[in-house]
């Protein structure tokens, strides 16, 4: 066996040979109930998957539903192995690969929205400057005092990204992002 092809003590080192770690975006329907959110959580922690976003809340009042939207990295091999185990979880009613699903209708990723709330402090020209350029990226005034804006941002992420790296240089103080909400388009629900 060639040297670079031995195992590395990992049950994934074929997979690092030969596949490429992807984001993908999971919906998981579940039991709105306590330490539902954290035996999900656990899953992952406890395996070494790394979460980039996180969001959840009920979407089914009548039901007691919850939706918890988790963005991911991994092998195609590993990203299978987090559904079949999310989907092992007693109170999961339902695991959606929603970037699977997008690239079955032919479209590159789901619709995928986040919310940030960004204060700039700054007084002066750097003011002017501030609004101008948030106006720019569809931000709205939230809070306004003489010396500070709170602007709401909502997009890609790569759009609140770009939104707060403009902010940096003119007074950005604190930012507050929901992490990403996310459905695929069509009218099939998850």
């Amino acid at each position: 066996m060639n040297a670079h092809l031995q195992p590395t003590g990992s049950a994934y080192f074929i997979a690092k040979e030969t596949q490429v770690a992807e984001s993908h975006t999971l919906s998981i329907l579940v039991d709105n109930e306590p330490g539902v959110l954290a035996r999900v959580i656990g899953l992952f922690s406890g395996r070494g998957y790394n979460i980039e976003s996180l969001t959840v809340s009920e979407t089914e009042h009548e039901a007691h539903l919850s939706r918890i939207t988790i963005v991911t990295r991994g092998t195609p091999g590993v990203l299978e192995q987090i559904k079949s185990q999310l989907e092992r979880i007693v109170p999961v009613h339902r695991v959606v690969d929603l970037t699977v699903r997008a690239k079955a209708m032919g479209q590159e990723r789901p619709i995928e929205r986040e919310v940030a709330l960004v204060k700039v402090t700054g007084s002066g020209e750097m003011r002017a400057e501030t609004l101008r350029l948030a106006d720019a990226f569809h931000a709205k005034v939230v809070d306004a005092t003489v010396d500070h804006f709170i602007f709401e941002i909502t997009g890609k992420s790569s759009k609140v990204d770009q939104f707060v790296a403009v902010m940096k240089p003119l007074g950005l103080s604190e930012v507050c992002r929901t992490g990403i909400a996310a459905m695929n388009r069509g009218p099939q629900g998850m």
